[in-house]
């Protein structure tokens, strides 16, 4: 193939014109992208080698070099991995296939332009080159193919690459950085590049090598000797004794599998052994990621087997509620071959996966039940950003489920975050064996419902749900520790033991004179509600909505609608307040009673967050009431 020049991908452009005018903090990233980038293509050689050792070419040892030239002003990174054929090289190089690329864009053109960390995060690393070179040229050949079918792939990062045919006798790939001038000081130093391959790429189990440095008496100056010295530990850092690794290592080696530029709350690191034995290091993120909500996202968990690569993104190993986890997994009993399919069919992952969900659930509890400050935060930090996501798992976990729910926290009508339900159950009130909760849209629309009204004259405290996710558990999460839930928007309110005698007996002789005005009103808004009855629920407000127990709650029914799907069609229930003054009033003018019937109804709704079928219609008997 002579030398042909190709156009690159159009979101390749975008992010290369970003990379090579945005990114200009902590430039240094860029040599843990392509070492990173080396080491994963010496472990799918041994992968591919499992099935054929052919591969190998008579070179079994596989290793990334780094190697700089201060009189071309090159830095180069080796490795003896698969390599590329000239259609891998055009592929990965030319265009990306990522569904993250806008996303990663939309993040560099915004406040975090800065933050170089992001190009790990979206899988475009290999372009980070460009933030110190004006130039990269790559020589590579597929492990496999015959000397004549090595590639030459070179670009200087703007619109076009050229990519040409040559002969290279090795195996694996070089990425050739040709810096620019203000580059060249920095990054063509043995003891900067040492610095900078010991703080990102120390865990990385392959053999990282530079030349070594003597000192020359002659020059005066330290000089190149043509002898290579490891400059990492080569020895994966989950595979060493926690002794051995100090809390700045585990740190860094969270930042550079998860591409996240701020410490993880909490991780655990503990060797397994019994029914299946595995390593597994396991992190909490502080910050959610854009994707969290995409359920088909593959999880966060590397699995590797007796230290080999295998996969980083085993979501067998995690159940989809805890995937905002990142770390790795090291199976001791796994085949090297394992395939996705078997994973999901494993009986030693499923012991795994059952392993590494109680160990993620205890250091939750660990925040969530230390008497420090410091923890409490942390915890009240994840529960902000990943707390719905936890909540899926009441559902989907049932071994786990007491668990959860001890871990849950809600805002309520004491306390504006971190309820539990234990804290709920510790405040009530002698004599109240239920937990109310009420669902809403938001914090305000739930402190506002009227609903609330009677539990606060009482001082009875009401959990306020407001996560999407909360209806969906209501559904499975019935009681805690004995206690069962109630929401205060289904059914008829019933205070039992903490509603006196003389109350009691209050409301029934107030129901019973406001029957023929109920009965009216039953008659005029037949088509709209299910029932009207008086309720005691009200202090304030004349009017609200509920529906029965069993129905689909109003919340529910809005949140199917917004996402498009088909609610079941059940008319609510009109609660009153025979003891308003709206209401003596409607009792008493017949002239305008339809229309206060259809105000008093629609203002419910409206005050549950709910939508008019026909607001011209509202408005129009508003008018005419403001107008008499």
């Amino acid at each position: 193939m002579t030398k042909q020049t190709h156009a690159f991908q159009a979101e390749v452009k975008q992010i290369l014109h970003l990379v090579t005018h945005s990114l200009y903090s902590n430039k240094e990233i860029f040599l843990r992208e392509l070492v990173s980038n080396a080491s994963d293509a010496c472990d799918k050689l041994r992968f591919e080698a499992l099935d054929n050792a052919a591969l190998y070419e008579d070179a079994p040892n596989l290793e990334v070099r780094v190697t700089f030239d201060a009189a071309a002003k090159t830095l180069t990174i080796r490795d003896n991995g698969v390599g590329m054929s000239a259609d891998e090289a055009a592929s990965h190089l030319g265009t990306i296939a990522k569904s993250g690329t806008r996303e990663f864009m939309a993040r560099l053109e915004g406040e975090q332009k800065k933050d170089a960390n992001l190009i790990g995060q979206f899988g475009v690393g290999f372009y980070s080159g460009f933030i110190v070179a004006d130039r990269i040229t790559v020589e590579t050949r597929r492990a496999g193919l015959p000397p004549e079918q090595g590639v030459r792939w070179s670009s200087e990062g703007t619109g076009e690459y050229e990519l040409e045919t040559i002969t290279r006798a090795e195996r694996g790939t070089d990425v050739i950085l040709h810096l620019r001038d203000e580059e060249a000081d920095e990054f063509l130093k043995t003891w900067r590049l040492k610095s900078i391959v010991g703080k990102y790429s120390d865990h990385i189990s392959l053999p990282i090598l530079m030349r070594k440095e003597q000192w020359d008496a002659e020059k005066s100056q330290q000089v190149l000797t043509d002898e290579w010295e490891t400059v990492n530990k080569a020895a994966a850092l989950w595979a060493r004794p926690k002794s051995e690794v100090t809390d700045a290592q585990y740190q860094e080696f969270y930042k550079q599998i998860s591409y996240d530029s701020e410490p993880p709350l909490a991780y655990t690191h503990n060797r397994v052994e019994g029914r299946s034995e595995y390593t597994q290091l396991l992190y909490i993120p502080a910050k959610a990621p854009f994707d969290l909500w995409n359920r088909d996202k593959r999880g966060g968990v590397k699995l590797y087997v007796k230290r080999v690569f295998i996969m980083d993104d085993a979501e067998a190993l995690m159940p989809v509620y805890l995937r905002f986890v990142k770390g790795v997994i090291d199976s001791a009993d796994l085949p090297l071959n394992v395939s996705r399919e078997l994973l999901q069919e494993s009986r030693d992952v499923k012991a795994i996966r059952e392993g590494c969900t109680k160990r993620v659930l205890g250091m939750l509890e660990s925040l969530a039940d230390s008497e420090s400050a410091d923890d409490k935060t942390k915890y009240q930090t994840f529960w902000n950003e990943f707390g719905a996501v936890l909540k899926e798992g009441i559902g989907e976990d049932h071994s786990n489920r007491d668990r959860l729910a001890k871990l849950y926290r809600f805002a309520s009508t004491h306390a504006d975050e971190g309820v539990s339900f234990a804290d709920y159950v510790q405040r009530m009130k002698e004599g109240q064996d239920t937990i109310y909760v009420i669902t809403a849209d938001s914090l305000a629309a739930a402190k506002a419902s009227p609903q609330l009204e009677i539990f606060r004259k009482k001082g009875i405290e009401v959990l306020l749900l407001v996560d999407r996710v909360d209806e969906w558990m209501l559904g499975h999460l019935y009681e805690f520790e004995g206690h069962a839930l109630q929401s205060v928007a289904k059914g008829a309110v019933d205070l039992g033991k903490l509603q006196d005698e003389d109350e009691k007996k209050q409301a029934e002789a107030t129901a019973e004179a406001f029957k023929p005005t109920l009965e009216r009103l039953k008659a005029t808004l037949k088509d709209r509600a299910k029932d009207v009855r008086t309720t005691t629920r009200l202090v304030d407000s004349p009017a609200c909505i509920v529906v029965e127990d069993g129905d689909m709650s109003a919340h529910l029914a809005r949140l199917l609608k917004q996402a498009g799907q088909g609610a079941p069609s059940t008319q609510p229930i009109l609660e009153v307040n025979a003891e308003h003054a709206l209401l003596r009033r409607l009792a008493g003018d017949d002239e305008r009673f339809d229309d206060l019937a259809h105000i008093l109804f629609d203002q419910a709704l409206l005050a549950e967050g709910g939508q008019l079928d026909d607001p011209a219609a509202y408005v129009q008997r508003v008018t005419r009431l403001l107008s008499a």
